[in-house]
This record gives C-alpha cells, structure tokens and sequence, in this order.
C-alpha cells in the first residue's frame, strides 16, 4: 500500500511530498497488485476469497462421508466465484489489448511524426539555403538598382559622345596652340641669344672704341705737352739772345 506524508508548511511555502518508495518500486507493486489481485478497496480480496472457497472444495471432497449435495454446493459456490473472478480479468484482458492496440497505434504515430519531423527538418533546411540565395539575388539587385540610378543620372549617350567630340576639338586646338608656342618660344631664344651675342659685340666694339679714344687722347695730350715744351723753349731762346 502506497504510504504519503505531507508537511506542513506556513503560507507562501511549497508543498513538498514524502514518498515511502520511490516511482519505479511503486509501479512494480500496483503492477504486482493488479495481476494477482491481492488488494481491493472495499472488503475481502478477490484472489484470497477464490482460495477459500477452492480450499473448503477439496476437503470437502476429501471427506468419505455422504456430502454429495455440501459438495456440489460448494462446487457451486466455488465456480461462481471463479466466474466472478474471471470478469474482472476478462476485463483486465480486453483493456491490455485495447492497451497494446493504443500502444501500437502510439508507436505508428510516434514513427509517423518522427518522419514529419525529418522531413520538416529537410524542408527547413532547403528554405534556409533559399533564403540566403534570395538574400544574395536581392543584395545583387539593390547593387544592380543602385548602378541603374547612378547610369540614369548621367547624361544621354548622344550628348556625351558630342561633349567627347568638343573636348577632342579642344584637345586638338590647345596641342596646335602649344606646338605654335613651342615654336614662338623656340624663335624667341633664337633671337634673344642672337641679340646677346650682338649685345655682346656692341659691347665689346664700344670698349675698343673707348680703349681707340683714350688712347688717342692720350697721344693728344702728349703731343700738346711735346708742342708747349718746344714753345717755351724757343721763347727762352729768344730772350736769351
């Protein structure tokens, strides 16, 4: 018989329970329990009364006196016990296969949701590997959206194929205008070192002119000091004679 305990405890405490055995000893003792049928709730138990009335059967069978209607009572008795004992099992019986059929049917579902449940595990599977291939087709499609709107800023093809056309032209005057500078440029070295080097010989004419000038002055001068000194002396001369 299953023994509980209960403690008491003060408000806002949990229950707790005190088993005398424990879950499995207790299922091997109603299992135990319901197979011999030992135990009742109510009265004798069914298994010990069935042994009582088997028990009073054979002794007395086993009397050699003249009890032929004790004994047919008895044996009365006896099988309508065992008919009232028999019930029950029949019972017992029909529950165990309706039991097994469950059981078997549990087993079939259990198989059953057990292959959804792979089969949902590949189906999940499969959608996340499409979730990142469409993660990936819409990141390429904003990237896609983002060229077009950059494409679309721009201007039409016609319109910069004439402005490609115009800045060759350009392109072409301003090498023109800098081959035409390269050469004024060249053309103005020529005729600076040209007006150098005649700078130069000016230069280099007037210093001669200047040494011929001072030269010739100074020939000048000498022969105007030669000249005074000839006059002086004459005019010595005469004043002497």
């Amino acid at each position: 018989m299953l023994v509980k305990g209960r403690k008491v405890v003060g408000k806002g405490e949990a229950v707790a329970a005190h088993y005398a055995f424990g879950p499995q000893e207790d299922d091997i003792i109603i299992k135990h329990r319901l197979l011999t049928r030992t135990t009742t709730t109510r009265g004798e138990p069914p298994l010990k009364k069935l042994q009582k009335k088997f028990t009073a059967l054979v002794l007395e069978l086993e009397k050699d006196a003249d009890n032929y209607n004790d004994c047919e009572r008895l044996a009365k008795v006896f099988l309508q016990e065992l008919n009232t004992f028999e019930i029950p099992l029949l019972k017992s019986r029909a529950i165990i296969d309706a039991d097994l059929r469950e059981k078997e049917n549990f087993n079939e579902l259990k198989d059953e949701i057990n292959r959804q449940i792979i089969q949902v595990q590949g189906e999940i599977e499969d959608l996340k590997k499409q979730l990142e291939e469409s993660k990936i087709e819409r990141q390429h499609k904003e990237e896609c959206e983002a060229i077009r709107k950059l494409i679309a800023m721009q201007p039409p093809r016609s319109e910069t194929q004439k402005t490609i056309a115009e800045l060759e032209k350009e392109r072409a005057a301003l090498e023109a205008e800098n081959t035409a500078g390269s050469r004024l440029l060249e053309l103005r070295k020529k005729q600076f070192a040209l007006l150098l080097h005649v700078v130069d010989e000016l230069q280099a004419t007037i210093e001669e002119d200047q040494k011929s000038w001072a030269e010739e002055m100074q020939t000048a001068a000498e022969e105007h000091k030669s000249t005074a000194e000839d006059a002086n002396g004459s005019a010595e001369a005469m004043a002497i004679d």
